[in-house]
């Protein structure tokens, strides 16, 4: 690779588990900023605002703003803007973030009465809302013509109380009950990863990902020229880690141990 200028840092799982920092997280950041590397922090996490999540971190200790945070929900309004502008759109998702799907329409289906059929179903996080009346009302959409768009593919994330289970799960189920495909917009898409690139003005061989995912985070990093960084935090699992696709360019016990790396690969 060459010499190290961005760094894209998963947040939930490598930074904190269940919004509470990791133990180094916070220092491991502040030595990376020292440094004079740019960060942007990538995450698929769809149950709160680039506001809130800047929010939390900021107020643990982070030194991040909004404006260092990219977010799935974010990536996919850009997605829409880009191509089905003006699509009328039905959103299936735990937690409140239509602030960040600015210029995306989007429609009421708390209105039974209504036929209306959307032409773009948005599938984000999973959560109590993901129940049998809700998924039966997307696979009603499908049939009837909507797309289907996924802000990701996870199946699971770890919080304080182990892993619980995520939208992932229930989008393949959809995907095969309806006989269609869906578009992905944050990560693993490469699109995703360019854009926190063009953020920095850094080229996939001037950048490390950082991830507890391996196929999502780490691998589709790598896909795109970007140096992969595992980390043995979060969702990672020793079976999922063997079982994957491919290797990792760097396996980390922690974040903590990020900024180490990070010296002795700017020394080559």
């Amino acid at each position: 690779m060459d010499a190290v200028r961005a760094v894209l840092i998963d947040i939930d799982g490598v930074l904190t588990v269940s919004w509470k920092p990791l133990p180094g997280a916070i220092e491991a950041l502040h030595r990376i900023r020292d440094a004079g590397l740019g960060v942007v922090l990538l995450t698929n996490t769809t149950s709160r605002t680039r506001a809130s999540i800047a929010a939390t971190l900021g107020a643990a200790g982070f030194p991040v703003s909004a404006e260092d945070i990219l977010t799935a929900p974010t990536a996919t309004a850009a997605y829409l803007t880009d191509h089905r502008p003006g699509a009328r759109c039905s959103l299936l998702n735990s937690g409140d973030i239509r602030e960040d799907l600015v210029g995306v329409t989007l429609l009421d289906d708390s209105d039974t009465d209504t036929d209306t059929v959307p032409d773009v179903v948005i599938v984000g996080g999973a959560g109590p809302e993901f129940d049998y009346a809700a998924l039966n009302r997307v696979f009603g959409h499908l049939q009837r013509g909507a797309r289907l768009v996924a802000m990701h593919r996870n199946l699971y994330w770890r919080t304080d109380r182990g892993l619980d289970l995520d939208s992932g799960a229930f989008l393949l189920g959809l995907e095969h009950a309806a006989r269609t495909r869906a578009e992905i917009t944050g990560k693993p898409a490469p699109a995703f990863f360019e854009a926190a690139l063009a953020r920095l003005g850094a080229g996939p061989g001037q950048a490390v990902m950082v991830g507890d995912d391996i196929e999502s985070d780490v691998l589709a990093a790598q896909r795109t020229g970007i140096t992969g960084v595992l980390v043995k935090t979060g969702k990672y699992l020793p079976e999922t880690h063997h079982a994957a696709s491919a290797r990792p360019d760097h396996v980390l016990d922690s974040v903590a141990d990020l900024p180490a790396l990070l010296d002795s690969v700017m020394r080559r």
